[in-house]
C-alpha cells in the first residue's frame, strides 16, 4: 500500500463552458440541422442540481458486495480533507449515457442492472478471460481512499471512494511485455442507457478510455466499487469504475465491462471527439489551459451563488510527489 506523506499543499474553485454543455449544444444543433460554427461560451450547469439529502441512501447491490465494502480498511489518504456531501457527489455527475445535464444520471440511471456483472479481459496478456464482479473481488482487500476529483470543466469535489488498486487486478492476467497501454470500455445497453439510442448521439459508443501501463499499475490508481461506505451508486459508475486522481475526471471511466492490454496508444472517446481540447494524458495542469477556458483555478463543490468556493488548481491535482516521476522529460504542453 502506498503511504501518503502529510503535506501543506492541500487543495484550496471557475464556472465556464462545460464539455457536457458542449455536447448538449452540439446535439441540439444536429437535431435542428443548424449549421452554426464557433465555440462561444455556454453556461455550465450550476450546483442547484444538488438535493438536500446529505446522508447515504440505501444503495442497491448484492449482499456479498455490501459486506465486503463494510469491511474496507481505512487509509491515510485524504484524512485531512473534507469530503463533499453525499448529495453533491451523487447528484452532480457527468455520465453521458444517461444525459448531458448534471442531474440526468441521478434521474435516469437508477434502473441500471448491475448484478450480475462481468468484465472481459483480453489482448496482450497470458490469462485473458471473463470474470464476474464477485470473482474480481475475491481475495481483493478493499480500502477507503479520500481523493480529490478535478473535472476538466474546472469544478472539483473530494470523494471518499471504496476500492482496490487496479494494478493488483491487472497482475492476475499477466500482461505481456509488449502491452504498453490498457484500454477500458463502458457498457453498451441501449435499453438501459437512453443517450446510446439517440439518433443524434455525438459519441461513438461505447465510451472508451486508456492509460499507459505504468499509470495503470501506479498504486494511486484504483477501481472503485463504493463510496461513503456504501455500494457505488449507479450514477457514479456502478458497479465498477476507474479512479485516477491526478487526471481530469473524464479519464475515470464508469461501468466498465472491458479491459484490453494493447501495444499502441488506444483510441479514447474524448480525444477522438476533440483532440485539440482533450488529450490522451489529461493530467491536471493549471499551466495548460483548455482552448475555451482557464485551468488555473477550480470551483470546489458544494458551492453557490453567494459562495463560489474558488481555489487554485494544483499540478497533478496535488499528487505530484507521487506521480510526477512518471512524466520525467516529457513536454506536458505537448502531451496534455
Amino acid at each position: 500500500m502506498l503511504i501518503r506523506k502529510t503535506k501543506a499543499s492541500d487543495p484550496k474553485s471557475s464556472e465556464i463552458t462545460s464539455h457536457s454543455a458542449y455536447l448538449s449544444r452540439r446535439k441540439f444543433m444536429a437535431a435542428s440541422s443548424a449549421a452554426i460554427a464557433g465555440a462561444g461560451l455556454w453556461a455550465a450547469s450550476s450546483s442547484n442540481a444538488l438535493v438536500s439529502r446529505d446522508e447515504p441512501a440505501t444503495n442497491k447491490g448484492p449482499d456479498w458486495l455490501k459486506r465486503q465494502i463494510a469491511s474496507a480498511s481505512d487509509t491515510q489518504w485524504g484524512k485531512d480533507e473534507s469530503p463533499a456531501p453525499y448529495s453533491a457527489i451523487t447528484n452532480y455527475n457527468n455520465f453521458y449515457e444517461f444525459g448531458y445535464d448534471k442531474d440526468d444520471p441521478a434521474r435516469y440511471a437508477s434502473k441500471l442492472i448491475t448484478d450480475p456483472w462481468s468484465v472481459k479481459v483480453e489482448g496482450a496478456c497470458e490469462n485473458p478471460g471473463t470474470l464476474s464482479l464477485e470473482d474480481i473481488l475475491k481475495g481483493m482487500p478493499l480500502e477507503e481512499r479520500i481523493y480529490r476529483l478535478r473535472c476538466v470543466e474546472a469544478w472539483s469535489m473530494v470523494i471518499p471512494w471504496i476500492g482496490f488498486e487496479l494494478g493488483e487486478l491487472l497482475k492476475r492476467f499477466k500482461p505481456l511485455s509488449s502491452a504498453k497501454y490498457v484500454q477500458f470500455i463502458t457498457l453498451v445497453d441501449k435499453q438501459q442507457m437512453p443517450e446510446q439510442r439517440s439518433r443524434f448521439a455525438l459519441i461513438d459508443w461505447p465510451y472508451r478510455e486508456g492509460l499507459r501501463m505504468d499509470e495503470a499499475m501506479h498504486p494511486l490508481t484504483i477501481m472503485a466499487v463504493g463510496l461513503y461506505g456504501e455500494v457505488l451508486p449507479n450514477q457514479n459508475g456502478a458497479p465498477l469504475r476507474l479512479v485516477v486522481p491526478w487526471k481530469y475526471g473524464f479519464k475515470s471511466i464508469k461501468s466498465i465491462v472491458g479491459i484490453r492490454f494493447v501495444e499502441e496508444q488506444p483510441k479514447t472517446t474524448w480525444s477522438e471527439l476533440a483532440a485539440n481540447e482533450y488529450g490522451f494524458y489529461a493530467n491536471v495542469n493549471p499551466k495548460v489551459d483548455h482552448p475555451r477556458w482557464s485551468q488555473a483555478s477550480e470551483r470546489r463543490l458544494p458551492s453557490g451563488l453567494l459562495s463560489a468556493n474558488r481555489i487554485d488548481t494544483q499540478m497533478f491535482n496535488g499528487y505530484g510527489e507521487e506521480v510526477a516521476n512518471l512524466y520525467s522529460g516529457m513536454d506536458l504542453r505537448k502531451f496534455y
